[in-house]
């Protein structure tokens, strides 16, 4: 499990490297996961990591914690600007699935279904 996590973590850390070491405008663990995707397509046997990577799954809502305090510690700032704040994610919400819809009718225009 430890050279899992260690695999896993190695991952994140090349694509943060990478990113800010290039000045990339895409996250490093976004680049590292995909780093990591192309390692199990080439290394099969690299695969052994989804029981630690499923481990980790299971217990992903403990890493919402950090945010929650986050948020605690701003309430003032909710109280003063909560309205525009809810305002946004609900409008940016809204529009993300307005994209995907016709994104998703594109694509089936596209293949023709």
């Amino acid at each position: 499990m430890i050279q899992h996590l260690t695999i896993l973590l190695g991952f994140q850390l090349l694509g943060e490297a990478i990113s800010r070491g290039a000045a990339l405008p895409l996250p490093g663990p976004v680049l590292g996961m995909a780093l990591l995707f192309v390692a199990l397509m080439a290394v099969p046997r690299l695969a052994a990591i989804t029981t630690t990577a499923q481990g980790l799954l299971a217990h992903l809502s403990l890493l919402f914690v950090p945010a929650g305090v986050g948020v605690v510690g701003q309430l003032d700032r909710l109280g003063d600007d909560g309205l525009g704040l809810a305002l946004a994610i609900l409008g940016s919400t809204a529009l993300a699935i307005i994209a995907a819809v016709y994104t998703f009718i594109g694509v089936a225009r596209v293949l023709g279904r």
